[in-house]
């Protein structure tokens, strides 16, 4: 009866090490995306990502849309739509789709709607600019 408790117990142990590590992994893209988005010498060009978008403002539905508004017009992913942004808005460099800087800006912008979800599942009162714009949006007005 132990013989067959430890194996157990050991593949239980560590699937659940795995499953925190990637977790943990997962929020620290966020973090360094977050640092990406901040810094106005990130891609080249002449302002941060955080200069259209205070504290991400407006990004926060975009990973659940299957399309997004940019400045050059309509993307279908979320590199495509950081891409558009980096380049036209920005006058930057455009990542590479599958680079860690394009990874970690794209789960900072992912992690946002997280954010999102967590402060109406606390109650907090919506924004009233929510409601004004429902399709998301890496076209800002202030840009």
């Amino acid at each position: 009866m132990k013989k067959r408790i430890i194996p157990i117990l050991f593949i239980l142990c560590c699937g659940a090490y795995f499953s925190l590590a990637s977790f943990a992994f997962a929020a620290d893209d966020a973090v360094k995306g977050e640092a990406l988005f901040t810094d106005s010498k990130a891609f080249g060009g002449q302002k941060a990502c955080s200069s259209c978008h205070p504290d991400g403002k407006g990004l926060e539905k975009v990973s659940a849309k299957k399309e997004l508004r940019t400045p050059a017009g309509t993307a279908k992913t979320i590199e495509e739509a950081i891409n558009s942004c980096i380049v036209k808005a920005n006058k930057g460099k455009a990542l590479e789709p599958k680079s860690e800087q394009m990874k970690n800006v794209a789960a900072y912008i992912k992690s946002l709607g997280k954010k999102l979800e967590k402060s109406k599942t606390k109650g907090k009162p919506k924004n009233k600019d929510e409601d004004e714009e429902d399709e998301p949006s890496l076209k800002p007005s202030k840009c």
